[in-house]
C-alpha cells in the first residue's frame, strides 16, 4: 500500500464504482464518486484531482466535452462497455483526447498502472505558480532575458503615476502590458479604458473621446459619457495614438497639462484623475520630424518609455507560449488536442513571426480547430514547406 492517497474523481455507475473501490482503496487510490455531471464539475472545482474515472456510453456524449480537456492537470481515463466498440463521432473525439482506455470488465492491475501514469502525468502537468520576475497572472508569458527585462520595467512603471508610452511592432501585446501596469498601480480599482485612435471615425473621435451633451449636435438624442471620464481613477490605454489627428493632438495635449476636459455641447469643466498609457508600432521620432506628431505631445506622453519585443528577440518563449496558448483553446475540442509533434514545434522555432504573438495566437487557434490528431503538425498550423 502506497504511503500516501491519491485522490481520483470518478462518474461511473453505483456498480462500477462499488468494484473500483475494492480494487483500488487497497492500493492506495482514494475515489470520489460524482453522480452527474453537475456534481463531477462541483468535485472538481473544490479539489485538485491529477486522474479522473469515466463509464462510456454511461456518461452522455452531449457532456463530454463540457468534462475533459478544460484542466491539463486532470487525465481522464475512459471505461467502457463491451458492447461499445462503434462509438459516435463525439465519443471518439473524447477518446482521442483521453490519457487511456480499458474495456469491462476491468482488468484491476492494468487499470492501477494506468491510473498511476494518468496520475503522474497530471501531476506535471500542474500549472506551477509564477515566476517572481514574470507576469503570467496577467497573461504575459515569457522566460527570456528580453521578456524579463520587459517585466522588470512593467513592475517599475506600474509604482509611479506618470504617463507611459510603449513602443513595439505590432503583435507584441502592447494592451497587455498596459493593462499589466493598471493591475500592479494603485488604480487598480478603478477602471482600464482601452481606445484605439486608429479605428475611431474622425467626425466621432471628439465624441467618443470627451462625450457629448443631448442636442449637441444631429444625433445625440441623449448625454454620453466620453471613455476619458470613464477612466476616472483609474487607466485611460490610448492605442496606435500616432493615428490621432493633429487637431485632437491638440485637444490630448490640453487634458494632460490641465486635467480638464468639457463634454461637447457643454461649458461646464470636468476635473479628471486619469492616468494615460499611449502604444504605438510606429517610430514617434520619426513622425515627430515628418511634421505627422506634435513634438510637444510626444514629450509629455514619454514620461516613461518602454519597448515591448518582438518574438523574435525572444529565444525560447515560443514553445512556452505555444504550450500555455494550446492549454486555453484545447477545451474547445474537448481535449482532442494534447500538443504539437517534434515537426511543428521545429517549425515554429524557426519561423520569424512577423505577426509576433498575435500571429501565434491565429495559428494555433487554426491548428486547434483544423487537427485530425491528438499533436498538431506543422500542416495544421499552416505552416508546411
Amino acid at each position: 500500500m502506497t504511503s500516501v492517497d491519491r485522490d481520483v474523481v470518478t462518474l461511473v455507475d453505483e456498480a462500477l464504482h462499488a468494484k473500483l473501490l475494492r480494487y483500488l482503496h487497497g492500493k492506495g487510490w482514494k475515489l470520489h464518486r460524482a453522480g452527474s455531471a453537475d456534481e463531477l464539475t462541483a468535485l472538481v472545482e473544490q479539489r485538485a484531482f491529477h486522474a479522473g474515472l469515466l463509464q462510456l456510453p454511461h456518461v452522455g456524449s452531449n457532456r463530454l466535452f463540457d468534462l475533459v480537456g478544460r484542466r491539463q492537470s486532470l487525465q481522464w481515463i475512459a471505461l467502457l462497455d463491451a458492447s461499445f466498440w462503434r462509438p459516435m463521432a463525439p465519443h471518439r473525439n473524447f477518446l482521442a483526447g483521453v490519457f487511456d482506455f480499458h474495456t469491462l470488465p476491468i482488468d484491476p492491475d492494468r487499470l492501477a498502472i494506468s491510473l498511476g501514469h494518468a496520475w503522474g502525468k497530471g501531476q506535471l502537468l500542474q500549472q506551477q505558480p509564477s515566476r517572481p520576475d514574470t507576469l503570467e497572472q496577467f497573461g504575459i508569458v515569457g522566460n527570456s532575458p528580453a521578456m524579463l527585462a520587459f517585466c522588470h520595467a512593467l513592475r517599475k512603471a506600474s509604482k509611479v503615476n506618470a504617463p507611459v508610452l510603449i513602443g513595439g511592432e505590432s503583435g507584441t501585446g502592447k494592451e497587455l502590458a498596459a493593462h499589466a501596469i493598471h493591475e500592479m498601480s494603485v488604480r487598480s480599482k478603478h477602471a482600464f479604458v482601452a481606445v484605439n485612435c486608429g479605428a475611431l471615425p474622425t467626425h466621432l473621435i471628439q465624441s467618443e473621446l470627451f462625450g457629448h451633451e443631448k442636442g449637441a449636435f444631429t444625433g445625440a438624442h441623449q448625454r454620453k459619457i466620453g471613455r476619458m471620464e470613464a477612466a476616472q481613477g483609474g487607466t485611460l490605454f490610448l492605442d496606435e495614438i500616432a493615428d490621432l489627428p493633429l487637431d485632437l493632438q491638440a485637444n490630448l495635449l490640453r487634458v494632460l497639462q490641465d486635467k480638464v476636459i468639457e463634454r461637447l455641447g457643454s461649458t461646464q469643466p470636468i476635473q479628471l484623475d486619469i492616468r494615460v498609457i499611449a502604444a504605438t508600432h510606429i517610430n514617434l521620432r520619426e513622425a515627430v520630424a515628418k511634421g505627422r506628431f506634435r513634438e510637444d505631445l510626444y514629450y509629455r506622453l514619454n514620461v516613461v518609455n518602454l519597448h515591448a519585443p518582438a518574438l523574435r528577440e525572444r529565444p525560447g518563449d515560443v514553445e512556452l507560449l505555444a504550450h500555455t496558448l494550446l492549454d486555453q483553446f484545447a477545451w474547445e475540442t474537448g481535449g482532442k488536442v494534447k500538443g504539437f509533434n517534434r515537426q511543428a514545434l521545429r517549425a515554429m522555432n524557426q519561423y520569424a513571426w512577423p505577426g509576433n504573438v498575435r500571429e501565434l495566437i491565429n495559428r494555433i487557434r487554426q491548428g486547434v480547430v483544423m487537427a485530425e490528431s491528438p499533436y498538431l503538425t506543422p500542416e495544421d498550423l499552416g505552416m508546411e514547406r
